[in-house]
């Protein structure tokens, strides 16, 4: 059972490699036998990541792109196959909120911020969708593998105030499931497209809006922790068993689906 969990010697790329999640996502690559590729616009983070993994005894690879450069994602692909051989897997982690795009309390409705809104989409879903294309078109010329995106409970819940990130994120789900298919149609079983919807865990984007500086909570923080039956946010580390799962041969048989990982919070009705 155990073998069917192992990623040993497997290339995955983690975009969004330099956040609070990715920073996690590469940990537990690297613990199962992995060579994560490192993705972000944090250079220093980048590296500094990297080198923990080969100090470790690891392999691992930092790469400086935006996932919303398709040139510079194509050259990431290059050097990436150039200096590794090939590509089984892609997390994409890339995405979160941005100031722009929140409604603020005493926001007019009807005056949203449209660019903001389209920013928050964009970063989500075309910073999901160009990584796939690129990168996953390695998968489909070689031995194939597994994508993992990323979702979110505000996909399938209405969270106030974060509108362009919520249909950015429900953007991607329906992604994920027509790109399963569409992609099984035509290889078979070769590459798994599979997506994890976390609930509510502290990231650079969200904390502002969720946490005091001293670390309580905020108004808005309190309500999440009302509605999410285990009373807590989430740690990173625990997406983790539902990543390595997604891109091990453990879910061979798995694609066009997600992995709820809340707390219960889209299970609960607040009664």
């Amino acid at each position: 059972m155990g073998a069917n969990f192992s990623l040993q010697d497997k290339v995955i790329v983690v975009t969004g490699g330099t956040g609070i999640l990715g920073g996690a996502f590469v940990k537990a690559i690297a613990a199962a036998g992995g060579i994560p590729v490192i993705l972000g616009r944090n250079t220093a983070v980048a590296q500094q990541r990297a080198d923990e993994v080969i100090q470790s005894g690891g392999t691992a690879l930092a790469i400086t792109a935006d996932v919303l450069n398709e040139s510079q994602l194509i050259a990431a692909r290059e050097l990436i196959v150039d200096k590794l051989g090939t590509i089984n897997g892609l997390v994409n982690g890339a995405g979160g909120n941005v100031p722009e795009g929140i409604l603020p309390p005493e926001g007019n409705i009807f005056s949203l911020n449209i660019d903001g809104m389209k920013k928050a989409m964009d970063l989500n879903l075309w910073g999901t969708l160009l990584p796939t294309q690129i990168f996953g078109s390695v998968m489909a010329d070689h031995e194939g593998g597994s994508i993992v995106n990323i979702s979110s409970v505000t996909a399938h819940q209405v969270v106030t105030r974060v509108l362009g990130y919520s249909m950015g994120k429900a953007a991607v789900d329906c992604y994920t499931r027509w790109f399963a298919v569409e992609v099984a149609n035509r290889l078979g079983d070769r590459i798994r497209v599979n997506c994890i919807m976390p609930g509510f865990f502290l990231t650079e984007q969200n904390r502002a809006l969720l946490t005091q500086p001293d670390g309580s909570y905020t108004d808005r923080g309190n309500k999440v922790i009302i509605n999410t039956p285990y009373k807590r946010f989430g740690h990173p580390e625990e997406l983790n068993g539902a990543l390595i799962y997604l891109l091990s041969d453990a879910s061979s048989f798995v694609t066009g689906t997600e992995i709820r990982v809340d707390g219960a919070f889209t299970a609960f009705s607040g009664v």
